[in-house]
């Protein structure tokens, strides 16, 4: 095994020890020791998680690879979720917060995650193009085979509106949102392609070994992040409820947005480390996977979960988590409304941003709804500047990738690919509307 990976593992391997030795000692610490201690622990064993995943993709290519790293990469995330939704089958002071995590972590995504992505690799792009004095280039162009993704995500998106409209997740429409989640890892693994794998960091050194080292390593690599994250979700879930008591600080906040950044910060790293090597499309293609993960299996499971903790057969909500939901929806698709046309321009991607940042200080009921109504108006704007796409994406998640007419021509996708590292900065940047050889 290579040094500087060796030493990368020993690292996360340090940091989560502490958590690990107090949950199996049972020893207790001060409420905010303990969120920094199993937190830490998280954080560490996600690194694992998401570098085991990325190296994986050497053994499994294609966009059922992407569908199968986002799954992974918010493990974490489902741990801490479904350990909330678990427990308020007993206890209804935990009802509120699985909504909370779920919300904030996928609002977090979308208006922080797709964002970054988007302006790193325009950056990078911009300065490519200097030095080189070509075209600058000013959006992120989006490869056709996310297209199908994004169908996904727009009917998700849709069927999120049910949730407020309902009052509670039931468990008929969980199971229902879990089988559109199994429905697209089939999609995705139907329009798994034979192209070779781009690899950076911790990752790129595994897939740098021998294959049957790279497949232990990555075995073992999901095994110990695995056990790590199932011996401090708890402790960790815990921790943040009570640390809001102790610094006096909104629990229902810190459970929102904590957790899902500690959860989330190894796969906004990768996809930030893949948009400064060029590799923006890859990179936004993780994130709306991560997207569809999350509107299908870990809101499904909530209901499940709340469940097999006790509950009813629907996990119930109160005015706070249907004003979440709301603006979570709508979010959502304002989002797949801007990249309808596979193309991401940095000005659709700073008004995200912004519109994610001014929640913060929005804090009061009618003020969010009025948030969600700007939301969904400004996505009825950009529905109907692509409306010529909106057919071929929802059509997409239902239709052979082999028989797609929208679909590039090979001949002229693959020499892009096949780019040397050198060009690498402006593969899936654009600054024309309508790229030779894909459809706009």
């Amino acid at each position: 095994m290579p040094t500087a990976l060796l030493r990368r593992i020993a690292i996360c391997l340090l940091i989560a020890a502490p958590a690990v030795v107090l949950r199996i000692t049972g020893n207790e610490l001060n409420p905010v020791l303990e969120l920094l201690t199993f937190g830490a622990a998280v954080v560490a064993a996600a690194f694992l998680l998401a570098w085991a995943a990325e190296a994986a993709q050497k053994d499994i290519s294609g966009a059922l690879a992407i569908a199968l790293l986002a799954l992974i990469a918010v493990l974490p995330e489902y741990a801490v979720d479904l350990y909330y939704a678990f427990r308020s089958g007993s206890d209804p002071d935990y009802l509120h917060f699985a909504a909370a995590n779920m919300t904030g972590s996928n609002r977090l995504l979308l208006g922080f995650g797709w964002p970054l992505v988007v302006i790193i690799a325009l950056l990078v792009a911009h300065r490519l193009a200097k030095r080189t004095k070509s075209p600058i280039q000013t959006s992120l162009r989006l490869d056709s085979g996310s297209r199908m993704d994004i169908g996904f995500l727009v009917i998700l998106g849709v069927l999120a509106f049910a949730i407020p409209l309902l009052g509670s997740i039931p468990i008929w429409f969980g199971i229902g949102l879990v089988l559109i989640f199994v429905a697209y890892l089939w999609r995705a693994g139907q329009a798994a392609g034979e192209d070779e794998e781009e690899f950076v960091g911790a990752a790129a050194l595994i897939v740098a070994m021998p294959q049957k080292a790279r497949r232990i390593t990555v075995v073992s690599m999901f095994v110990v992040s695995a056990a790590i994250i199932l011996l401090s979700a708890e402790p960790f879930a815990e921790a943040l409820v009570a640390s809001g008591s102790a610094l006096g600080i909104d629990s229902y906040f810190l459970v929102q947005w904590l957790a899902p950044l500690a959860s989330e910060a190894p796969e906004f790293i990768i996809a930030a480390m893949f948009a400064l090597r060029g590799m923006g499309g890859a990179a936004i293609g993780t994130l709306i996977a991560s997207k569809v993960n999350q509107w299908s299996l870990l809101v499904g499971s909530l209901p499940i979960a709340h469940l097999a903790g006790g509950g009813g057969t629907g996990l119930p909500l109160d005015g706070r988590q249907i004003e979440e939901f709301t603006l979570t929806a709508t979010q959502t698709i304002l989002g797949v409304a801007i990249i309808l046309a596979l193309r991401f321009h940095w000005a659709p991607a700073l008004g995200l941003a912004a519109l994610f940042g001014l929640q913060f200080f929005v804090t009061d009921t009618s003020g969010r709804y009025i948030l969600s109504a700007i939301q969904a108006v400004l996505a009825i704007v950009f529905l109907i500047l692509h409306r010529t796409d909106i057919l071929p994406t929802l059509a997409a998640p239902f239709r052979r990738p082999q028989t797609d007419p929208d679909e590039s021509d090979p001949d002229e996708t693959e020499p892009a690919e096949a780019a040397p590292p050198k060009h690498e900065a402006i593969v899936g940047l654009s600054s024309d509307p309508n790229p030779a050889g894909y459809r706009a």
